[in-house]
């Protein structure tokens, strides 16, 4: 195993110390993810050959999708994938308004060597690439850069032909990029690169210099996709992994809202079915009740068709290749488990390791997990985030710092609503804690 960096056990510390997901090192501390792995991979195996891969991933909330999410990017990105985290929001990024998504997208788009929005730098990349394969040819002298332009020009045509016959506003975007960056006209080619982003409020002498006009709308956002995913194949990006994340805020919407957003997400899956996204991996998130009730995924069947998976077994019997991939959530022991490699984790940037084995060691790493579930009503799912949070801001760090702290001793657990999110205080309320404006 290569050993672990400072820098990656300070990012993932820092994540859980504030109570959020980390954003790169899960794989340092999952639990109970194993079983997913040989079938992901197999995936990710696919979109390297050209195909394409879909997966609903559910459970409550609790049971980790989000971490299952970046998990997986982080598997994804270590086999060359771009990828890009979209959260599902009634006002932000609306479901049925696909142009939102497409834009959201590039907004989070990241690959192992660029953080978000890494859409400059893969296009940059993809032109970089194309006039090497140029110059690779012999046939064009290095030193002619108008040759080498129409040369590079004909050559994106090539590349982008499926594209333009349904979306030439991308290779036209595409082309008047270059052009306006070889004239050394910075602000132009930023505004073209937003306009291949999706966004909104683009100069109109920007999409004069690109020849396009307009916004993007949603039908036009499945071609950018598709020339998107052309764009990353070429400059070394066999794929992209698309996560839309917390899809049952599907539920919380108006009825013809939500329809629509239903129909846009089996519309996404037919094309998937079509061959039309190569390269494409996408990847849903939503909780039980979204999945299987009628104010989700139920409301339209041939959605529900495509989705139908048996889980009347056994959770250890679930198939990692099904369609759906339930998430079953944590126990005491899997919790336990979780602060262990926590704590192992956090001890190899400690000022003093010895005193943490000694007063953190594997039996009170148990006793604050039962603690903090039995704060939180008993509710073992809902509980990873405090638990983790307590286990390093008011466990670890202070044992660290303070020669005379003992958790045991001076540390007496207590959860307070204040620290809990919406969603978590209202999965451990009980109907006495709720207050209630009486007349």
């Amino acid at each position: 195993m290569n050993p672990v960096s400072s820098v990656r056990r300070r990012e993932v510390v820092d994540a859980l110390r504030r109570g959020t997901v980390p954003q790169f090192g899960l794989d340092l501390f999952a639990v109970g993810l194993d079983r997913f792995t040989g079938a992901l991979d197999d995936d990710l195996s696919t979109i390297k050959r050209g195909g394409a891969a879909f997966h609903a991933i559910r459970g409550e909330y609790g049971s980790g999708k989000t971490f299952f999410a970046r998990w997986l990017a982080e598997r994804a990105k270590r086999a060359g994938l771009a990828t890009s985290e979209i959260q599902i929001s009634e006002t932000e990024t609306p479901l049925h308004r696909l142009e939102t998504v497409y834009r959201r997208l590039t907004e989070r788009l990241s690959t192992a060597t660029h953080q978000p929005s890494a859409l400059r730098s893969v296009i940059d990349s993809w032109f970089y690439t194309l006039e090497e394969e140029v110059l690779d040819t012999g046939e064009v002298d290095e030193e002619d850069e108008d040759a080498i332009a129409e040369a590079v020009d004909t050559l994106m045509e090539r590349r982008l032909g499926d594209v333009a016959r349904t979306t030439p506003a991308f290779a036209s975007a595409l082309r008047g990029y270059r052009h306006v960056k070889r004239a050394d006209d910075a602000a132009t080619a930023e505004a073209v690169i937003a306009w291949l982003g999706g966004q909104k409020s683009v100069a109109a002498s920007a999409k004069r210099a690109a020849g396009v006009r307009g916004d993007l709308d949603h039908f036009g956002a499945l071609g950018f996709l598709q020339g998107l995913l052309t764009v990353l194949k070429d400059c070394g990006h066999p794929g992209l992994l698309v996560v839309l994340d917390e899809i049952e805020t599907l539920q919380r919407v108006r009825g013809d809202v939500r329809e629509k957003g239903l129909n846009a997400l089996r519309q996404l899956l037919d094309e998937i079915d079509t061959g039309r996204f190569p390269g494409l991996f996408l990847v849903i998130t939503g909780t039980p009740a979204f999945f299987d009730g009628q104010q989700g995924v139920q409301r339209l069947p041939p959605l529900a068709q495509r989705l139908a998976t048996d889980f009347t077994t056994d959770a250890r019997f679930d198939n990692p290749r099904a369609v759906q991939l339930r998430l079953p959530g944590f126990d005491l022991n899997r919790l336990g488990e979780l602060g262990r490699n926590v704590r192992d984790l956090y001890v190899g940037d400690a000022k003093e390791p010895e005193r943490i084995a000694a007063r953190v060691d594997d039996a009170y790493v148990d006793e604050l997990a039962r603690a903090v579930t039995g704060g939180m009503g008993g509710k073992v799912g809902v509980a990873p985030r405090v638990f983790l949070r307590k286990l390093v801001q008011d466990v670890l760090d202070r044992v660290d710092e303070h020669e005379e702290f003992d958790p045991r001793v001076h540390y007496p657990v207590t959860v307070k609503g204040s620290e809990l999110s919406e969603e978590e205080r209202n999965t451990v309320a009980d109907v006495d804690d709720i207050d209630l404006d009486l007349p």
